[in-house]
């Protein structure tokens, strides 16, 4: 992950915040879904049935710096709380679609959890085998 966060004030800061929001990227795409049952009652609403990411979810994440000072402060800073989710969350669904394009496959719905990837594929067989 490279972006331009101005004049780094705390490398380690800079790296933990832009890691969490590569993990926070990560998870929105492919795992955090909030469930309700059929009577309009929250199902998902504790950390016990909401899937969120665990740093063993995910490889290591380089973070570099590419500081171009602004001049709207005068320490030259800009934001980079959600620097990393910006670029994660299309990165791994464009990898997705890629992966599942030989099948036909343009899109997939948020969050392409491992059943919507498998219901994914299995319309784009049903579709194939009717033409």
């Amino acid at each position: 992950m490279v972006d331009d966060v101005g004049t780094v004030m705390n490398p380690m800061l800079l790296k933990g915040q832009i890691v969490g929001g590569v993990v926070q990227g990560v998870g929105q795409i492919l795992m955090e879904d909030i469930h309700f049952d059929t009577e309009g009652q929250l199902v998902t609403g504790s950390f016990m049935d909401y899937a969120m990411p665990r740093a063993s979810d995910l490889s290591p994440v380089e973070v570099k710096s590419n500081p171009v000072p602004t001049k709207q402060n005068p320490l030259g800073v800009k934001g980079a709380g959600e620097a990393g989710c910006v670029g994660a969350l299309p990165a791994v669904a464009n990898a997705i679609v890629d992966a599942l394009s030989p099948l036909g496959i343009r899109h997939i719905e948020m969050p392409a959890t491992p059943e919507r990837v498998w219901r994914t594929i299995q319309d784009a067989k049903n579709k194939a085998d009717a033409a």
